[in-house]
């Protein structure tokens, strides 16, 4: 018998059916059409540490061209494309991001550093929940003008509340050289510093530790609570991937170069062996990750839900 030359079978006709709402659908206008919005992200992550509540907070982020003005001095434009492709990233530009840091230790409110300007800080306490007048302590790691940008505006403390800390080797570097950011923003503020060094707590279970090269008194802390730690490690190292995979390889803005490459070697040598979180000013948002050795160097592992966890 021969077949006829067209015939509807099960799953044509199943196929079909579903097609009808498709092509109904696609003749209807669309009443609910979105704009687009244009790329965003949160300002705030909170997690707990120990009996310490820790917020990082996103107060500013801008693209940079030609990053190997700025990364990777000494290598050769051959090294720095091989680092970026490794790790799929560009090296015709880079993401800066500007993370101040707040820890609540249930008694005091303290913000480490302040971002470029008022306003960026300001609004990214506000939108973790904080306002400027609950701030007990401000502790400014070192003066370069991404830190120190939101402490006052012409003359005005933005954090009137607050006592300001910072190292004394950092404060005497700057207060001998002539920087406009640093009589803008810290010289009306004098009178309000502490002054501490290496090894000092400027609270119960928060340590100063002397990260020097990047700035004359560049300063780390240590965050401990119950049995957790946590290093705000700043501008130790300014890259996930250039800093951490070559830390030999010079930062335009570390002042004493071969000793920014000892100290990043030196901080990250523990971070890895002790397998202790850290959050890093210009790490990729959230800017907290582990660090694990990887040949000479070390890789960047960014947190996943580990500070989530109670």
């Amino acid at each position: 018998m021969t077949r006829p030359a067209f015939s509807i079978t099960r799953r044509h006709a199943l196929m079909g059916a579903a097609a009808l709402p498709l092509a109904a659908a696609a003749s209807r206008p669309a009443f609910g059409a979105a704009e687009m919005l244009g790329m965003a992200t949160t300002r705030f992550n909170r997690f707990k540490l120990g009996d310490f509540e820790v917020t990082a907070l996103l107060a500013g982020t801008r693209t940079v061209p030609d990053p190997q003005t700025i990364f990777g001095l000494n290598a050769s434009e051959e090294e720095f494309a091989a680092a970026s492709e490794a790790a799929h990233i560009p090296t015709d530009k880079a993401q800066f991001f500007f993370t101040p840091t707040v820890v609540n230790t249930g008694s005091e409110l303290i913000l480490f550093d302040t971002g470029l300007n008022p306003g960026g800080i300001t609004g990214a306490l506000r939108a973790a929940g904080y306002e400027p007048e609950q701030v007990d302590k401000v502790v400014i790691t070192h003066m370069h003008g991404d830190h120190i940008g939101g402490l006052s505006e012409d003359g005005a403390a933005t954090f009137a509340n607050a006592t300001h800390i910072t190292g004394a080797a950092e404060f005497d570097a700057w207060n001998e050289a002539d920087n406009d950011a640093f009589e803008a923003k810290v010289r009306p503020l004098a009178e309000q510093f502490t002054m501490i060094g290496d090894g000092e707590s400027i609270a119960s279970g928060i340590t100063a530790m002397a990260a020097f090269g990047h700035t004359p008194g560049h300063m780390t802390y240590m965050i401990e609570s119950g049995d957790e730690q946590l290093v705000l490690a700043v501008d130790f190292a300014n890259h996930y991937v250039w800093s951490l995979a070559h830390p030999e390889w010079e930062v335009r803005f570390d002042q004493d170069k071969e000793m920014a490459a000892q100290t990043r070697r030196r901080i990250l040598d523990m971070l890895a062996a002790d397998k202790i979180p850290f959050i890093g000013y210009h790490m990729p948002w959230p800017a907290m990750g582990f660090v694990e050795t990887r040949g000479d160097g070390f890789h960047y592992v960014p947190t996943s839900y580990q500070m989530m966890l109670e």
